[in-house]
């Protein structure tokens, strides 16, 4: 070969393009199109240094180039003084084999060719030619001679030493041959086969995980059959789960896989597609489970379905099912009462076309249909919140599993009463919070729905129209019961239907405390002001009071042959009372009060401020017609006597008599403060005291009138007694013959106390006046006579005690 032409080595290769676009390592190139072909094709990589090796500098070799350098030197010196020996030319030679042609010295000189056989005897004779030949080969021989005798010696050693050099250069080849032969077993065995063993091992290790790749591709493209097979089974946790898992694969696992680059946005779609399947199967369920026909046990419908389309709607972190079901509940709602209306008004032969969309009735039911109305709208609606908790139950017990909680629910079916796997366990304890907060504000609302809808139906009837005390109190019962319901389902109070109620039934009670009130009036008005015959009936009411029992009616009216016939007082306590006929009537209407606030528990406030207003009207009423002389113009009295007087004392007294039995009574059916009831009850209770007194002071105001008349007329003189001391004793026996039939004997004793000491009183200025003097003479006789008249009296009435009656008891009117 010419030396102009470059050996081939390894480092001669360069990447072709096949070679460069099967890469592996460089994975999708997007620039290779536009690249210009060359050297630059292919990116140069740079080696960085080895940490294992250390860094070489001159300093290094500072050592050994001192130690030799100079011997290089030196060898280097005598090498070329030896070369310029051998090779320097004779100096008497000038023979050149320049002169020869370079035809004749090429390696390739053939006369066959006809060029070089031109070229030899191109015009030129054989003589010519021949002495030319002569002359060359002379020269070439003289060159031969001179580099013969000038490597003669060489020549000759190596002549005599070429069979020596010949048997080494065998022995030579043999070791080497063998040191190859060596050399590849032991490239075979130690480089080779660890190097084919490491090959084999990292190709296995990558066709392992090639399987295993092959094998989740497969696993992955029958994620669209599972996912079919989940879903016709109602398994929608598991598809989503199934989903999710196969997403973080391709995202992951299967990243740059282009025939699986499709699968994520087909999972995507499929997502979606399950959301909408999961709202639409609630949707479905909340109405087949709110719609199908009541029944008492409260149970949940499909507990399985229900667990997993709660569950499914809770992987995805839809709370806006709750919302959904809300809405369902009062759509359910509104239909049952609808319906039900329209039962109820069919059997009235009532007009459909009143009936509203939200299940409210017009007001044109009477009191009885309108309360079987009520009672029936209550007791279907109280099912419904049943129902309503009984999912509310079973969707907190799903949440609590799904957050790794135990539920405690018994209508999970059993796959979900255990703790789940770690798994399944996908609710966060934050959002579990918010789920149970969320559930409660749902069932708490469905509750305060239906509560505004009875309270609607409530608030029908507050026209006026009538309704009586056992209607009201059935209403009582009906809205008590509903409330506790409620309360008890959701947890909390709800007012609406409450606040209806006390609405409805503070009308009544304000239109039965008008009537009696009225009715109190008409017979104050028309009270003769005398005494009365007790009925039986009223003493069992008042024994009643009395022993604490509770009324929850009055007594019937008794017949002659059972019950004892009316008596002339009235026994309460261990007193006995006279009154005038309108307070029997009154304590009738008392226990028509504590009935009616019986039935009306949540009323009682109410009742007992009324009741206290029916007391005060009494006492207003008998002060203005007794004290006032009213009667003389409303029942046609002539005068206002002293057993008028009496009567209505001893009426005020029976009166004061039942207040702290009403006070215990309202007090034990309050469902607030009774503080309120003592204010009231104690205003009336001093209200009526002072009138009591009163009334006593009238009475001792008109003795004091009369005995002081007869004082004054009196002139002392005898006949004794005299006539005007006669006349004061036939008043006193008449005040007498007044009052102590209507007045106990203490307040009678009460009252005679204070006509004597006033008489007394009197009589010592009628002394004065006339200046009759403690001093034995006639006008003193006469004094003395008329003073015994006087005590006979008073003895003979024992209406002062004994201390007042003694010889000696007078005596004090002669002090001056």
């Amino acid at each position: 070969m010419n030396g102009d032409v470059e050996q081939w080595s390894l480092y001669s290769a360069s990447q072709h393009l096949p070679a460069v676009l099967t890469d592996p390592n460089r994975g999708k190139q997007s620039n290779f199109f536009t690249k210009t072909w060359g050297d630059a094709f292919v990116e140069k990589t740079v080696i960085e240094k080895s940490p294992f090796l250390p860094e070489i500098t001159w300093a290094h070799f500072d050592t050994y180039l001192r130690k030799y350098g100079k011997r290089f030197k030196r060898h280097i010196r005598l090498s070329q003084t030896k070369f310029e020996e051998d090779h320097q030319k004779p100096k008497n030679s000038d023979i050149n084999t320049n002169s020869i042609p370079e035809i004749y010295l090429r390696l390739n000189f053939n006369l066959n060719d006809p060029k070089v056989f031109s070229k030899v005897f191109q015009s030129r004779n054989e003589h010519e030619l021949q002495e030319e030949l002569s002359h060359y080969l002379d020269i070439v021989e003289e060159q031969i001679a001179q580099q013969v005798s000038q490597k003669s010696g060489a020549f000759f050693h190596a002549m005599t030493s070429h069979d020596t050099i010949m048997e080494q250069m065998g022995t030579a080849c043999s070791e080497v041959r063998a040191l190859r032969v060596k050399v590849q077993n032991v490239d075979k065995c130690l480089a080779k086969d660890s190097l084919k063993l490491i090959g084999l091992a990292r190709s296995k290790a990558n066709q392992g995980q090639l399987l295993d790749k092959l094998k989740l591709m497969s696993t992955v493209l029958q994620t669209q059959p599972t996912l079919q097979l989940l879903l016709s089974s109602s398994d929608y946790v598991g598809a989503l789960e199934l989903i999710s898992g196969t997403q973080e694969v391709l995202s992951k696992e299967l990243a740059g896989v282009t025939s699986l680059r499709h699968l994520p946005s087909q999972l995507k779609e499929m997502q979606k597609l399950i959301d909408k399947m999961l709202s639409t199967e609630f949707e479905r369920y909340a109405a087949a489970d709110l719609l199908r026909p009541l029944d008492s046990n409260g149970s949940v419908l499909e507990p399985e379905r229900l667990v997993s389309l709660v569950a499914g709607l809770l992987r995805q972190n839809h709370l806006q099912f709750l919302e959904t079901y809300k809405q369902e509940v009062v759509t359910a709602a509104q239909a049952l009462l609808k319906q039900l209306m329209i039962e109820q008004l069919a059997d009235a032969e009532d007009e459909l076309n009143e009936i509203t969309g939200s299940g409210e009735i017009a007001p044109s039911m009477d009191a009885a249909h309108w309360l079987k109305v009520l009672r029936t709208a209550s007791e279907a609606l109280s099912q419904l919140i049943e129902r309503v908790r009984a999912v509310h139950d079973a969707i907190r017990a799903t949440a609590s599993a799904s957050a790794g909680l135990p539920p405690a629910h018994r209508d999970l079916p059993p796959a979900h009463r255990d703790l789940p796997s770690p798994a399944e366990r996908f609710l966060e304890p934050r959002d579990l919070e918010r789920v149970a907060a969320k559930l409660d504000e749902t069932l708490a609302a469905v509750c305060d729905y239906c509560n505004e809808r009875l309270a609607a139906l409530v608030s029908t009837q507050s026209d006026g129209r009538s309704v009586v005390a056992a209607q009201v109190a059935e209403l009582a019962g009906i809205v008590e019961t509903f409330t506790d319901r409620c309360e008890k389902a959701c947890g909390r109070p709800s007012a609406a239907l409450k606040a209806a109620f006390k609405i409805q039934a503070g009308g009544y009670v304000h239109k039965f405390h008008g009537q009696r009130r009225n009715k109190l009036q008409m017979l104050l008005d028309a009270e003769s002001w005398k005494a009365a015959e007790v009925p039986a009936e009223i003493q069992v009411l008042v024994n009643k009071f009395a022993s604490g029992e509770s009324i929850k009616s009055l007594p019937s009216s008794p017949t002659d042959d059972v019950d004892p016939p009316s008596q002339p007082y009235l026994i309460a306590g261990q007193q006995r009372y006279r009154t005038v006929g309108t307070a029997l009537i009154l304590v009738r209407l008392v226990g028509e009060y504590l009935a009616c606030a019986d039935d009306l528990r949540p009323l009682a406030a109410a009742v007992a401020r009324h009741l206290a207003e029916l007391l005060r009207t009494f006492n207003s009423r008998s002060c203005q017609l007794v004290l006032g002389a009213g009667a003389l113009r409303t029942a046609g009295l002539k005068t206002i006597t002293s057993t008028n007087l009496a009567l209505a004392s001893r009426s005020l007294q029976l009166i004061g008599w039942m207040i702290p039995h009403l006070r215990v009574r309202f007090g034990g059916m309050a469902v607030e403060s009774t503080s309120g009831f003592d204010r009231v009850f104690d205003t009336v209770e001093k209200d009526i005291g002072h009138h009591v007194q009163q009334l006593e002071t009238k009475v001792v105001s008109i003795m004091d009138a009369l005995l002081g008349e007869q004082l004054t007329e009196w002139d002392a003189r005898p006949p004794s007694p005299s006539k005007q001391f006669r006349n004061v004793s036939r008043h006193l026996t008449k005040l007498h013959e007044a009052v102590s039939s209507a007045l106990p004997e203490e307040q009678v004793n009460d009252i005679y106390e204070v006509i004597h000491k006033n008489f007394k009183t009197r009589l010592r200025e009628q002394l004065a006046k006339m200046n009759i003097q403690n001093n034995g003479g006639p006008q003193h006789g006469v004094v003395t006579t008329e003073i015994i008249f006087y005590l006979e009296t008073m003895k003979t009435l024992r209406a002062l005690p004994e201390k007042y009656l003694f010889d000696g008891a007078m005596d004090d009117i002669w002090t001056r």
